[in-house]
């Protein structure tokens, strides 16, 4: 199911009729800043996640080391 051209118009006119023609270009800005706002959001959120996952995969390195290091220690002790 596609939008045609004339339903979008339909859309537009219907828009006009609600908001005005002085309104309109007002919550075009406040939209574009919403869209923006998303972006900048999940940009964040997709750093931190990373972030995240970097952190516990050195952990779990450092941790598989250290267990390593004393199993060694303990087989060399015995």
């Amino acid at each position: 199911m596609s939008i045609g051209f004339t339903e979008i118009f339909l859309i537009l006119v219907v828009i006009l009729l609600l908001f005005g023609s002085k309104r309109i270009p007002e919550l075009a800005k406040a939209m574009g800043r919403a869209a923006y706002e998303f972006k900048n959001a999940k940009e964040t959120l997709k750093k931190e996640a990373q972030e995240l996952s970097e952190n516990a995969q050195k952990a779990a390195e450092s941790e598989a080391k250290n267990e390593l290091a004393a199993s060694q220690t303990e087989v060399s002790s015995k």
